[in-house]
Formats: structure tokens, C-alpha cells, sequence
């Protein structure tokens, strides 16, 4: 499994505005090709990251133009173009509740 973690700091007041974006693309994100986990993270000041789990290396790389392109839709929101990393994921812990 392989993670894509973004960093991402959104313009001072655009926070409602980038959720009611995110909650539009949710299905072109969870579309993403072998896309398992998606997280987003965001403090009051518009910084956040993004965790993304997906199947393989593969699946990390081919989703890169589509991730792109997804982006975009917070073009005019964002302080500066996000840069994504990839990590081969060493552990992954769930809690299960009872």
C-alpha cells in the first residue's frame, strides 16, 4: 500500500468555500484508481494536509494527472500550488471498536 500525503494552504476565508468544493469532487477522488483511504485535515487558518491510501506504487503514479486535474477545481483558493509526496506504507493501525 502506498500513501500520498499533501500539504495545502488555503486563502484566509476560503474554507467553507474549499468544503463545499471537496464535498462536489468526493466521488472523482474516491474514483481514484485503487483509492482505499482518503483524509483531509484543515486548521482554522486554511493550512491542512491530505492522506491518501491507495493500492500500489502503480496506482499512486497513475493517478497523478487525475490528482492534478482535481486540484484545480481549488485553483482560485489556494495559496500556492500543493506538492504531493509518495511513501510506501510501513504500518497501518486500526483501532476496532466494540
Amino acid at each position: 500500500m502506498f500513501a500520498r500525503i499533501t500539504p495545502f494552504k488555503m486563502k484566509p476565508g476560503s474554507r467553507k468555500e474549499a468544503e463545499a468544493i471537496m464535498a462536489r469532487v468526493k466521488d472523482q477522488i474516491m474514483g481514484l484508481q485503487g483509492m482505499q483511504h482518503f483524509l483531509c485535515t484543515m486548521n482554522d487558518d486554511g493550512s491542512g494536509y491530505i492522506v491518501s491510501l491507495v493500492s500500489s506504487k502503480d496506482d499512486l503514479e497513475a493517478n497523478k494527472p487525475r490528482v492534478k486535474e482535481i486540484w484545480g477545481n481549488f485553483a482560485d483558493l489556494l495559496e500556492a500550488q500543493p506538492k504531493p509526496e509518495g511513501f510506501e506504507v510501513v504500518e497501518e493501525w486500526v483501532k476496532e471498536t466494540a
